[in-house]
């Protein structure tokens, strides 16, 4: 079954629900000032838009996803994302992992993984199996049919990508530039709870200076170094607030490399919409939206 976390105040709004494997990742917002700093996601990430409008920018270019539209974020895309007018917006988002895409695809690792050109379509039939998907989590429907629908949204996927390519074809080094990138990124994934000097990090790295690595690791993934550690750090919380040993705040604040609790519910609030606290309410048994 699926539990359900929900943050409000008097003009913002969101709900958020979980699979009872974690692989699906459901949210319900209405939104009219949040404003959602540059992030990535670890996942696919899907949004439907029932009313008013987004406006967001990803890989470099600026989007509005309206009514009946799709947003379509490959995983790490950097997007950030705010009201395209005063009406503000109304939308669902789906957060699908990668290995549930590669299970639905028959679970092979030579299997290419879709992956979106846009990151806003005009796809009706993927807009259908993924309400389907998001009411299957939001009501907390048994596993069979959870799983029924992410392969019916995996397969409108495939239908709907504008490009196919093979696993980590995206975060592979090209060049000079990019392979000090690369490199960076490996650095952090190892080492995302430690202050690390720039200069430390520029080394390990192979840049000629701190300046190389800021300009190479922003052409590469299209945020800077800290705003990366910072996803990470964020992505360990979750996955430590998803866990059943109730770990205080404040000890989740210190392993994932926040100065304390109050920052870390600052950025987690920012990124996902919700404190960290409501987000832990979404697990457990069925809840009914208030």
């Amino acid at each position: 079954m699926a539990g359900m976390g929900t943050a409000t105040t008097s003009t913002e709004r969101s709900r958020w629900w979980r699979s009872a494997d974690g692989a699906v990742e459901a949210m319900r917002a209405d939104f009219r000032s949040h404003t959602f700093p540059l992030h990535i996601h670890g996942t696919y990430s899907f949004g439907i838009t029932d009313g008013g409008a987004q406006a967001f920018r990803c890989r470099g270019e600026g989007h509005v996803s309206a009514a009946g539209l799709v947003m379509a974020f490959n995983p790490d895309d950097p997007h950030d994302g705010h009201a395209a007018d005063l009406g503000g917006y109304r939308y669902r988002m789906l957060h699908i992992a990668e290995s549930a895409v590669r299970g639905a695809l028959g679970g092979d690792g030579a299997v290419p993984l879709p992956l979106f050109a846009e990151p806003v379509l005009d796809a009706p039939r993927l807009g259908r199996a993924l309400a389907r998907l998001h009411a299957a989590v939001e009501g907390g429907a048994d596993r069979l049919v959870v799983d029924e629908r992410v392969v019916a949204a995996v397969r409108g996927m495939v239908s709907g990508a504008a490009t196919r390519a093979a696993p980590g074809v995206p975060r592979q080094a090209a060049g000079p530039g990019d392979a000090v990138a690369a490199r960076a990124r490996a650095v952090l994934e190892e080492r995302w709870a430690e202050d690390l000097a720039p200069e430390e990090l520029a080394r390990l790295a192979g840049a000629g200076s701190r300046f190389a690595l800021y300009r190479a690791f922003r052409g590469r993934y299209g945020m800077a170094p800290s705003e990366f550690r910072r996803d990470l750090r964020l992505r360990r919380a979750r996955g430590l607030l998803r866990g059943r040993d109730g770990m205080p705040l404040v000890d989740v604040a210190a392993v994932t490399g926040f100065a304390d609790q109050a920052h870390l519910t600052r950025w987690f609030t920012r990124v996902y919409g919700v404190t960290p606290g409501e987000y832990r309410a979404a697990r457990g048994g069925p809840s009914s939206p208030p």
